[in-house]
């Protein structure tokens, strides 16, 4: 970690971020190249509707609780002791989801829910099955990396981790190109396997890159204190059910759009465009772990809100002038291969996202200084208020009919993060407030 006492810069502050975005860039497009060659193979309507809108979000709320260990291991993996305690807890849950992922995936629970909860539609329910157990190891992979990934990130080794994602992707590349071109395996269940070659892939190379650190540089004892199971659940537990709560919004969507006109169609865009708006989201959203590395330092306050703004402001525009071009069509018609249909209603779709990057770059630098200021309940709240805004927009869409799912998925989207975000500014009013007199600097606001 750098001196506490030094003063911070912008080109420090990029140093940091731009491993991490390029990790999330890359994780980023993982989705996308998914989509490349599913929509190229046979069904590709039920194919891109079963793994994007059904395997996907259940296996991502499932993995909910453990998403956040990645900012708990950066902001408190301080010494030798801290880092075994973080490890224990990390494969205690993780043992316990991939039971409960198994449970799920090898009994009658799956197609149960997916058919009398989420009203899929039957012909995505079988392959979405297959896939579902494929994705087993998923989350205990997943958590073990991004517990790792904190360390890293926390002793200047972001590097590392722009490097794991890229051999993920190449991993996720290798096995799509080998099951498009050599075996014939249905879509859903390739893309599958492509996930769970790259994420298994990952978690072994953070395994290996961490050891150095923790043989030399992470100190026996820290001046912080010892972390306690008590202070370490305080912290996390509100994180925890953070992430699980946004992830549990995937499931409703999928459910919502379920119920709505044309909802093959708006099921199989749907993830299509998430996959395009997540890559401009990326760069915002590595920008969380890079206030929690650097609020300690001298004038962070003023610095770290600064380059929030600019990011904010970068990535919307980015998205709305793909969104005006041709580069549109370009993505989705040319490149991720979907019929004329499912373009235009992509390209459709497109305007509602625009403001969403903005919103995940504002929502990286206020909840990163409340997670400094350890109020981490303030970021279960918002997430509360993102549930319960997008609930009302999608039962609204449910009650009215007439309107394609896809519209109002997307409109519930971006009416819950424009309030999360409104929510995290009010919030985190005193941590900000008491960093700014810490850095006798003039008061900075983040326009929201």
């Amino acid at each position: 970690m750098a001196d506490s006492g030094s003063r911070l810069t912008t080109g420090q502050v990029f140093r940091t971020w731009w491993p991490l975005a390029a990790s999330w860039i890359l994780m980023a497009l993982e989705g996308p190249l998914q989509t490349i060659f599913v929509a190229r193979m046979a069904d590709p309507k039920i194919h891109l509707a079963a793994f994007g809108s059904l395997v996907l979000p259940i296996a991502m709320l499932i993995e909910a609780p453990i998403i956040m260990l990645l900012s708990a291991s950066t902001a408190l993996s301080v010494d030798v002791s801290a880092y075994r305690k973080i490890r224990r807890f990390t494969h205690g849950l993780s043992a316990a989801l991939t039971a409960l992922h198994a449970v799920i995936a090898l009994t009658p629970l799956f197609p149960l829910f997916v058919v009398h909860v989420l009203h899929a539609p039957a012909e995505i329910v079988e392959p979405a099955h297959i896939g579902f157990i494929v994705m087993i190891p998923w989350t205990w992979s997943i958590a073990y990396r991004r517990f790792q990934q904190g360390v890293l990130i926390r002793f200047g080794r972001s590097v590392s981790v722009g490097v794991g994602t890229l051999i993920r992707l190449a991993a996720n590349g290798v096995v799509l190109a080998l099951g498009f071109t050599v075996f014939e395996i249905p879509g859903t269940t390739l893309a599958c396997l492509a996930v769970m070659a790259g994420v298994l892939s990952e978690a072994a190379y953070a395994g290996i890159s961490v050891r150095p650190i923790l043989r030399t540089a992470l100190p026996r004892t820290s001046e912080l204190g010892a972390l306690s199971t008590r202070s370490f659940l305080r912290f996390y537990v509100p994180l925890s059910l953070t992430s699980l709560i946004l992830m549990g919004i995937r499931p409703l969507l999928s459910a919502a759009v379920g119920r709505m006109p044309n909802a093959l169609d708006s099921l199989a865009v749907l993830p299509v465009i998430n996959g395009l708006v997540f890559v401009f989201q990326s760069v915002g959203a590595a920008y969380n772990e890079v206030v929690i590395a650097h609020l300690d330092r001298h004038q962070a306050s003023v610095v770290l809100a600064r380059f929030a703004r600019r990011l904010a402001f970068g990535t919307a525009l980015g998205l709305a002038l793909l969104t005006a071009t041709p580069l549109a069509r370009v993505w989705f018609g040319t490149i991720s291969g979907l019929d004329a249909s499912l373009m235009n209603l992509a390209r459709s779709g497109m305007w509602i996202t625009v403001p969403l990057p903005a919103f995940a770059a504002l929502q990286s630098h206020l909840q990163g200084v409340i997670m400094h200021s350890q109020r981490t309940r303030s970021i279960t709240e918002a997430v509360f208020v993102y549930l319960a805004s997008s609930v009302v927009v999608l039962e609204i869409g449910v009650a009215v009919g007439g309107i394609r799912g896809v519209f109002v998925a997307l409109v519930s989207m971006v009416v819950g993060e424009f309030l999360r975000t409104v929510w995290f500014f009010w919030r985190s009013r005193g941590p900000r407030r008491i960093l700014r007199e810490r850095d006798g600097g003039k008061p900075v606001t983040v326009e929201v």
